[in-house]
């Protein structure tokens, strides 16, 4: 699949790339994707929840009423779960959500999120992308200049540019990332793939092994 190469004016500068079909070209693979946004998410959550069980509610361990005859429930001392105040039977504790997928899984979903992208015409590639300051003011002109304002954007930088992170830090639909750090969730979450010259060779430098 051949892509114009644009300026950050949103001008055709004449060249041409090919989107390597070993990476945009393949037949996506839904199960795949699933499976790999669902390890990214279950690795965001934090797992800090906690409640306290019975044996760790302060209170006296007496017993309060007779086992029988009294015609409730069976129960203990103050901290029984049956009684208001007392301990959760089987809460939240702390745990890691993360789990194990293989890198083969990995790779093809993050090549079938790509491939999807290609489908559906939401690449862009453009020539390098830089700032001599810090400006919001001036990533949003790119963004009208592109025609993509008020789309979900995640442009793919080669390197870490801390001018552009910065730039587009403040921007709620707009994300920036590295060739290193572009996963599954990224690529299916933006609307629009923003790819520099530079990244999309180092995306086929990575991504096809």
């Amino acid at each position: 699949m051949e892509v114009s190469v644009l300026n950050i004016k949103g001008q055709e500068t004449g060249k041409k790339v090919e989107l390597n079909d070993a990476i945009f070209g393949i037949e996506p693979n839904d199960h795949v994707i699933y499976l790999a946004v669902k390890q990214y998410l279950a690795a965001q959550r934090q797992g800090t929840h906690k409640s306290k069980e019975r044996s760790e509610i302060t209170g006296s361990t007496r017993k309060l009423i007779r086992q029988k005859g009294g015609g409730g429930a069976r129960r203990g001392d103050i901290k029984s779960p049956v009684l208001r105040g007392g301990g959760r039977v089987f809460g939240p504790q702390p745990r890691d959500y993360w789990f194990k997928l293989n890198k083969k899984v990995k790779d093809l979903a993050r090549k079938s999120a790509l491939s999807y992208k290609a489908q559906q015409n939401a690449i862009l590639v453009i020539e390098d992308v830089n700032f001599d300051t810090p400006k919001t003011k001036d990533f949003i002109e790119m963004q009208k200049n592109l025609k993509i304002d008020g789309k979900k954007l995640l442009l793919v930088l080669p390197s870490n540019n801390k001018n552009v992170y910065l730039s587009a830090r403040n921007i709620q639909r707009a994300e920036v990332a590295t060739v290193s750090a572009l996963n599954t969730y990224k690529v299916m979450n933006a609307n629009v793939l923003v790819v520099t010259e530079d990244a999309l060779k180092l995306v086929d430098e990575t991504f096809n092994k």
